[in-house]
């Protein structure tokens, strides 16, 4: 729907418009490749337009170009922002730190004859997310004081159910009506999270970073799921590294796969983040899970872990570090802080509702990275 919006206007006046994300190669994957020239097929069948396959803009007929762009890598941000545009789409803006967006709304400056306009779409993430103080609330996430024009800002929930003759038969039922609890209540319904009482960490613990700093050290923790259905837990994939007394969460990859589809996943980050271990529990898959990851790179750099003390014993002292202010996220990874802001201590993956498969990977790449084990204890350094 917002594309086909940035095409209307795009074809109104000779301008500029900017699909933006976190990552260059998820935005390239989802509206390069797939939505953007479908929506322009179905649009405007007859439109002849020019891909330019190299900056990674369209351009129509009239001189109007839609370009896309991710806030992951510098240079090619400063590429894209170094310009003006009369639209700017943020697309899964939950990822998208509140600064970044900042930022990128200084290139909403085109005159072109139109209303120059920025337009956002998530997946709606926890109720201390910047999205909903801005459109919910009214108050400006930095300030905290209510907008001098609220009018300016509008919001439309649309759930699955609003798109059900478009989407395959079964989809919400099969796939959607599948999902636990609390994925339902977020992903079918579109509801935002509150707090939970007696969880480990809070929406306040957690600090986040644009970019990326200059890395000591990168790891990929792994909490490998023991089954690959449509019902089954999730192959937890964290990329995490270490800059001085820091750890960084830097992508976070995991999902339900086969075992050869995470073990291809894993390689596919080691090699992109030039990471210098994978991390991985051991004690549900053994050696098979090294055996797994040896088939897609014999040569990967590999530590098996095993849990040995409960969740919650294993992620207090990470806890620690995110209350110390030594831990953040590049970026924003609304499932991953889904899990850790409200998985709660004792209580049973059947009392959850989900097991938490990313926040386990998570904390096994912390400890791996800020954790060094003495004689008698481990201790932070």
């Amino acid at each position: 729907m917002l594309l086909y919006a940035i095409i209307v206007r795009a074809l109104k006046h000779k301008s500029r418009h900017l699909v933006l994300r976190l990552h260059f190669n998820h935005v390239k994957t989802s509206v390069w490749h797939d939505t953007l020239p479908k929506v322009i097929e179905l649009a405007c069948p007859h439109l002849s337009v020019k891909w330019n396959r190299s900056d990674y803009y369209v351009e129509f007929p009239n001189g109007s170009e839609i370009w896309i762009g991710g806030l992951d890598d510098k240079s090619r941000t400063e590429k894209v922002l170094g310009t003006e545009y009369s639209t700017i789409f943020f697309n899964e803006c939950s990822q998208l730190t509140y600064d970044s967006t900042q930022t990128a709304l200084s290139r909403l400056a085109e005159n072109s004859g139109l209303v120059n306009k920025a337009y956002y779409d998530c997946n709606p993430p926890n109720k201390k997310h910047w999205l909903h103080e801005m459109f919910l609330d009214g108050i400006e996430p930095e300030e905290k004081q209510p907008y001098e024009h609220p009018e300016q800002y509008a919001s439309l929930l649309m759930n699955p159910i609003d798109n059900k003759e478009n989407l395959p038969d079964g989809y919400i039922e099969t796939i959607l009506g599948g999902l636990s609890r609390r994925k339902r209540e977020r992903f079918l319904l579109g509801l935002w999270r509150s707090s939970v009482e007696g969880a480990l960490w809070s929406e306040d613990d957690i600090l986040r970073l644009s970019q990326p700093p200059v890395m000591d050290r990168i790891v990929i923790g792994v909490d490998p799921a023991t089954t690959s259905g449509e019902k089954s837990d999730e192959t937890g994939i964290i990329v995490a590294g270490k800059s001085g007394d820091r750890f960084i969460v830097l992508e976070d990859l995991s999902d339900r796969y086969s075992p050869n589809a995470w073990a291809n996943k894993v390689i596919e980050a080691y090699d992109e983040w030039q990471a210098d271990c994978v991390v991985a529990e051991v004690n549900n898959g053994g050696d098979m899970v090294e055996a797994t990851l040896r088939t897609a790179d014999k040569n990967v750099s590999y530590q098996k872990v095993w849990a040995t003390r409960k969740k919650a014993v294993r992620a207090e002292p990470i806890e620690a570090l995110y209350e110390q202010k030594r831990c953040f996220h590049c970026g924003v990874f609304p499932e991953l802080e889904d899990q850790m802001c409200s998985w709660e201590q004792g209580k049973t993956k059947k009392e959850m509702g989900f097991s938490p498969d990313r926040m386990d990977a998570m904390v096994w790449a912390a400890t791996a990275l800020m954790i060094k084990k003495g004689k008698k204890k481990a201790r932070a350094f």
